[in-house]
């Protein structure tokens, strides 16, 4: 309830020049000066919906507010519990706010108010945090100096201690570190004193323009008052400027539950020196589409931004760690997420380093020979061995064997190499295939001179254009008979279960068993048996060449693995391992190789471990998945014909109506 005369006690108004505050016997008196300081810091100005952790962080950071401005603050109302004195609300307003009663005019002091209007009212909400709830910003008067400072005085009997200056620095992290909204995620960002003195440390900003962090600041309120479970961090530097920000929106947050087992950490922007320095979490969705999990933008690439930024992602994600994360070839960034994602298998983009062979070998002697006999070594050996034959091969005929970039690479090759990554999941974005490649989510509305504002602006589009797709992949999944090209019983079995585009895919292995003419046992080990399939492979030159593809089958377990590793790639068996099965008469593929992440209904059937069981009453993000599984299931069932659409419109806006009803209530 807002009415405060319903709730609890009113404090009087206070004099602002003799005492500001009075709680727990300390008593802080404000001094003031009067000139005015050119050159004003760019300092975020109140706004409603902005949250703190506490009562008194909201209160310092709008006494530095006030300071950077130029103005004083009073204590103008509290209110408190009746049976617990526990205060639940405030209004802090500009000192010159009111006039004096006439019977407290001093004649010895000159009269300072004039009625300003310029105050927050701000109150205790249902997640123990105190949010912003009404705010004035202009004043009637003349503002002063930016240099004032607060000084506290002891109160009669108080055994306080100064804070010592170490004391003092952690006070002022805290306080730019409580410029959180966060409805709906449990966690904060607070990892001890470690991250506290990183935090601290950062001598660099965001590079902006004037009134960029006004900017970010507005539009991220205004996304999180107006989507639900939206998430934002701006971090601060101890002279209130702004040097690294977060943002997620709910159905981004909904969607790195089901889709956050691997993720491309993207900061082709931030290391290109664009206009921006966004950085981006990318996934991939049950119809082989990105979605974005997660943006940011960042001081520079350094240690201590990407430490930020990941522990900062992964609380917002209710502590999600992904199995498999991709990143630009970065020793920092590998720091980063060794301390961050510890059990996550870290691998670079392959295709991020062979965009980067044309810069790095360009000026070399023999170039196209050199760049054909790297394509052969990474994209066509299948083991190890052939893999460092190739690559000796190629640096000793070629004399390159001191060429830094090519020696840093191999030094690095347990990280981008196909042959060494079989064992690493990628779902699809390993681009372990010549010419795939990890595009940038925003790659068609950023270029390297686009402002902050148009960028923000076109964000909203890129994300509903996302949607839209997803959406039309969902409709078109729906349909009842995919058409079949074979009479495989592979294919009849995934076309029910799997979406369109991933079944496309694997329909196309199916078809291709045909290139394979020949399969044989090499070996038996027990229930172990090593086949060999021959395959006429396509090759340069439109020419086919013959090669030869080792897997091993175990049919009491229900194992099969090809040497070519399809399944770890892209999530479902090569041509290879289908011959073998329809070899040894085998009529459906194991059940652990139809993955469910590729399945038609997996975001509604699948929920995640954290949201199963009973919903956590002051969780809104489990409230919010429980509420999307359910939605879903209806828009998609709602999908079929245009009675089942007009029920499940119906439903949905009586559900609405009933949902504002608890509001007027």
């Amino acid at each position: 309830m807002e009415d405060a005369s319903l709730c609890g006690e009113q404090v009087p108004d206070t004099e602002c020049h003799e005492v500001q505050k009075e709680e727990d016997g300390v008593l802080t008196e404000l001094d003031c000066q009067n000139d005015f300081l050119q050159g004003r810091k760019e300092f975020v100005a109140p706004a409603v919906g902005m949250e703190f952790e506490s009562y008194d962080d909201a209160y310092n950071y709008y006494i530095c507010y006030a300071k950077e401005v130029g103005f004083r603050v009073r204590v103008k109302n509290s209110w408190f519990k009746r049976n617990s004195r526990e205060k639940y609300g405030a209004v802090l307003c500009c000192s010159s706010q009111g006039f004096k009663r006439v019977k407290d005019v001093s004649h010895l002091r000159k009269e300072t108010r004039t009625g300003c209007p310029a105050m927050i009212r701000m109150r205790l909400v249902d997640s123990q945090r105190w949010r912003v709830l009404e705010v004035t910003l202009e004043h009637n008067h003349l503002l002063g100096a930016k240099i004032y400072k607060s000084t506290k005085k002891m109160g009669i009997g108080a055994k306080r201690k100064s804070l010592p200056s170490s004391d003092a620095e952690v006070q002022t992290v805290k306080l730019y570190r409580a410029l959180v909204i966060d409805n709906g995620c449990n966690g904060t960002i607070n990892s001890g004193a470690t991250e506290v003195t990183a935090l601290a440390d950062l001598p660099n900003r965001l590079n902006l323009k004037k009134g960029d962090t006004q900017t970010i600041y507005n539009y991220l309120c205004r996304m999180q008052l107006t989507n639900p479970n939206f998430f934002y961090l701006m971090d601060f530097n101890d002279e209130g400027h702004l040097r690294n920000a977060f943002w997620v929106d709910a159905r981004s947050r909904a969607a790195c539950a089901y889709f956050g087992d691997v993720i491309y950490f993207d900061s082709t922007y931030l290391s290109n020196k664009y206009e921006i320095p966004l950085v981006t979490f990318v996934g991939i969705n049950h119809h082989g589409q990105s979605v974005l999990l997660g943006c940011g933008l960042l001081a520079g690439e350094t240690l201590e931004s990407y430490l930020w930024l990941f522990r900062t992602w992964v609380t917002c994600m209710s502590g999600c760690s992904p199995q498999t994360i991709i990143t630009d070839r970065c020793k920092v960034l590998q720091s980063a997420i060794a301390e961050v994602f510890p059990r996550s298998h870290h691998r670079f983009g392959l295709s991020l380093i062979m965009k980067k062979v044309p810069e790095k070998l360009g000026g070399l002697c023999n170039y196209d020979a050199i760049r054909k006999g790297l394509i052969k070594a990474v994209y066509e050996t299948l083991k190890v061995i052939e893999f460092e034959a190739a690559w000796g091969f190629m640096i000793q005929r070629f004399g390159i064997t001191d060429h830094e970039w090519l020696r840093s690479l191999y030094e690095d090759r347990v990280h981008w190499a196909p042959v060494y990554l079989k064992d690493t999941f990628f779902a699809g974005m390993s681009a372990a295939r010549p010419g795939e490649t990890l595009n940038p989510c925003f790659d068609r509305y950023v270029h390297k001179q686009t402002p902050l504002k148009e960028f923000l602006d076109k964000y909203e589009l890129a994300l509903q254009k996302k949607y839209k797709e997803e959406s039309v992949a969902d409709i078109a999944s729906r349909k009842p008979n995919p058409s079949l090209k074979t009479r495989c019983p592979f294919e009849l079995q995934l076309s029910r279960v799997y979406t369109e585009e991933i079944f496309l895919k694997f329909q196309f292995e199916v078809e291709e068993m045909y290139s394979c003419f020949s399969t044989t046992q090499l070996h038996v080990d027990g229930p172990i048996i090593i086949f060999l399939v021959k395959e006429r492979v396509l090759s340069e030159g439109n020419r086919r060449e013959i090669r030869d593809f080792e897997v091993l089958y175990n049919r009491t377990a229900g194992e099969i693995r090809c040497i070519c590793s399809c399944f770890n790639f892209y999530g479902y068996l090569c041509r290879h391992a289908l011959c073998v099965l329809n070899f040894n008469g085998a009529e459906e593929i194991p059940s652990k190789y139809i993955l469910s992440r590729w399945k038609k209904d997996y975001k509604r059937l699948h929920l995640p471990d954290h949201c199963s069981g009973n919903v956590n009453s002051s969780d809104r993000f489990q409230w919010f998945n429980q509420l999307y599984r359910s939605a879903l299931q209806v828009a998609e069932e709602g999908t079929i014909s245009l009675d089942h659409y007009n029920v499940a419109l119906q439903a949905f806006e009586e559900s609405l109506s009933r949902v504002h009803d608890v509001d007027q209530r």
